[in-house]
């Protein structure tokens, strides 16, 4: 089985208020993980809105996958 992780974020101001979009989009990433057998190890879920990736969520994604490929090696 593969394993991956999950980044959920908004592109607009206007859909982080709303707040579906966030909702909708994890659920069909969750449906097709379930559907290809995908394990997931971890949701981050991103609603901070800026033109570069110095993005709390991302940040943190990409250190816990350094982190796991670190210790698989």
């Amino acid at each position: 089985m593969k394993n991956s992780y999950l980044y959920v974020r908004v592109n607009t101001e206007e859909q982080k208020r709303k707040g579906f979009f966030l909702i909708e989009q994890e659920d069909r990433l969750l449906k097709f993980c379930d559907l290809n057998q995908i394990k997931v190890k971890g949701i981050f879920i991103e609603d901070f809105s800026c033109e570069n990736f110095n993005k709390p969520e991302w940040i943190k994604l990409i250190k816990t996958t350094r982190k796991q490929t670190q210790t698989s090696s």
